[in-house]
């Protein structure tokens, strides 16, 4: 994987990164941008695998620009916005759009970060990073990149934003360079790719090797095989999507986890997702306990049919425990909380 020069004299490409919430600050950038803006714009919107998008519609009639459904191989031109497609992450790669279906990033595919980072790679300080509204912290990652490889680093203001976790956690782990309102980013991109570009940073060898990796892998699919495993520090933690080991990374203040097939998650997504098993967990074996009961109370009325009244009592009382655990659970169930490092600011009073 070639990474490009960063000779080119302005900044010209743009990733932008949304989620509950975001198509309204979304809507409001697109429709302030002119026709002769002249970077290039790609945009990761959070939604359902299982739906059609209408994402390019609805943007396409409030922008000057043209607004498409990115294709796999796609040159990339100035001007234009690419908008992702669902259950595919998109990526950047030499000029050209990458989509395809690796593994999930924060529980999502496309996920801001693999976009995010891609764009970092290949365009340096010609990349310009902007997180809208969303909840957890899906994008801070791939801000941190853009950062590290001297791009502009933008978030939407969290009073501005409709959930405004996505910015607040990116503000607090990254080094932001602009927060304000969606309704005045257009003005700024404008300004911004109207500028020269400072020298890309060099990274170190690990950091590179750890860069081209994680971006090959949203895009193949083949983390073991790329030793994913020997370039951070292995946890005793699990995957909660498919239970593979789990290896620790440190970007600055962010810590993050991939496991050996692929799937990653920052630390406040794999609190989320954890806790949202423990539930699933939980039914589970509350509906394994009630099914017990039937079949013992089953039992127990066999024996009452065949005049065994003593055995019938036996599997009763027992059923009558185990009824007991099972409501037990059921308590528990109710009272489970889903976590997540939001409540780091949730919890602070106003």
């Amino acid at each position: 994987m070639k990474q490009a020069k960063s000779s080119h004299p302005n900044r010209d490409i743009i990733v932008i990164g949304s989620s509950a919430g975001g198509i309204t600050a979304l809507t409001q950038i697109v429709e302030s941008l002119p026709a002769s803006f002249p970077a290039a714009v790609l945009v990761v919107q959070h939604v359902p695998p299982y739906s059609t998008s209408n994402l390019h519609r609805i943007l396409d009639r409030q922008c000057a620009l043209p607004v498409l459904v990115a294709q796999d191989g796609q040159l990339i031109q100035p001007g234009t916005i690419y908008v992702a497609t669902p259950d595919h992450h998109l990526l950047v790669e030499e000029q050209k759009v990458v989509v395809k279906r690796g593994p999930k990033e924060n529980r999502f595919r496309p996920s801001i970060d693999a976009l995010f980072r891609s764009a970092a790679y290949t365009y340096g300080s010609r990349a310009i990073g902007v997180v809208l509204s969303g909840v957890l912290d899906d994008g801070t990652s791939g801000l941190w990149s853009i950062k590290r490889l001297g791009g502009i680093t933008i978030i939407q203001q969290p009073e501005d934003a409709l959930f405004p976790q996505m910015p607040i956690n990116a503000e607090q782990q990254v080094e932001i360079d602009y927060s304000l309102p969606a309704s005045q980013m257009a003005a700024l991109l404008s300004q911004l790719t109207s500028q020269p570009v400072p020298p890309t940073p060099k990274l170190t060898k690990q950091e590179r090797k750890l860069l081209e990796t994680e971006i090959i892998i949203a895009g193949k699919d083949n983390a073991f095989q790329m030793g994913i495993i020997d370039l951070g520090e292995l946890t005793p933690f699990t995957c909660p999507e498919c239970h593979g080991a789990l290896t620790q990374f440190k970007e600055g203040k962010i810590i993050r986890f991939r496991c050996h097939t692929g799937h990653a998650y920052t630390i406040s997504a794999l609190l989320s997702e954890v806790s949202t098993n423990i539930e699933a967990i939980l039914w589970q074996a509350m509906q394994s306990l009630e099914e017990t009961t039937m079949l013992l109370n089953r039992l127990g009325q066999h024996f009452d049919k065949a005049a065994q009244n003593e055995i019938a009592q036996v599997f009763y009382q027992k059923a009558e425990v185990i009824r007991e655990r099972s409501q037990a659970i059921h308590e528990s169930v109710l009272r489970q909380e889903i976590l997540s490092g939001d409540i780091s600011y949730q919890s602070l009073p106003d």
